[in-house]
């Protein structure tokens, strides 16, 4: 196994599950509900659904950036609004959420291990620090959606 497919192994862990820290992103968000999603139990804490949506703005972002899109994330695109709270736009954000995912992981996969020390953009991080950072940014929201879930 080279370098690149053991982030992605770690990306899969992260996501989708079997990894050693607990709930993965799509098993801590598999039981949710529309009406948890837009719950703010915390006052002034993001809700569940603007976690998801924080999430795949992120996972697009890396895409992007493997792509050379210099472009930084305004406001609204890093936490993006939630203006319909139904079951139907929370199924279509978890579908947006996993179609990203899929995304970035296609991006990534198209790497050489030789890549992983350049810029992901000049003057930016590495291509490997830019990876491994948002596998740990994955894994720090899924850990605050687990916490929020226990207000249910």
């Amino acid at each position: 196994m080279n370098e690149v497919e053991r982030i992605l192994d770690q990306l899969k862990r992260a996501f989708e599950g079997n990894a050693w820290h607990g709930p993965a992103v799509e098993e801590v968000l598999a039981d949710v509900t529309a009406e948890q999603a837009a719950a703010k139990p915390i006052p002034d804490a993001h809700s569940i659904w603007e976690l998801t949506l924080h999430i795949a703005a992120w996972e697009s972002a890396g895409t992007r950036r493997l792509r050379g899109d210099r472009a930084q994330l305004t406001p609204e695109e890093d936490y993006p609004p939630v203006t319909d709270t139904s079951e139907a736009a929370w199924q279509e954000t978890r579908n947006h959420l996993e179609r990203t995912h899929e995304e970035f992981q296609q991006e990534i996969s198209k790497l050489q291990d030789s890549q992983l020390d350049e810029p992901v953009l000049e003057s930016m991080s590495s291509v490997y620090r830019t990876l491994h950072g948002i596998i740990q940014h994955d894994l720090y929201h899924a850990g605050q959606i687990a916490i929020l879930k226990k207000a249910f």
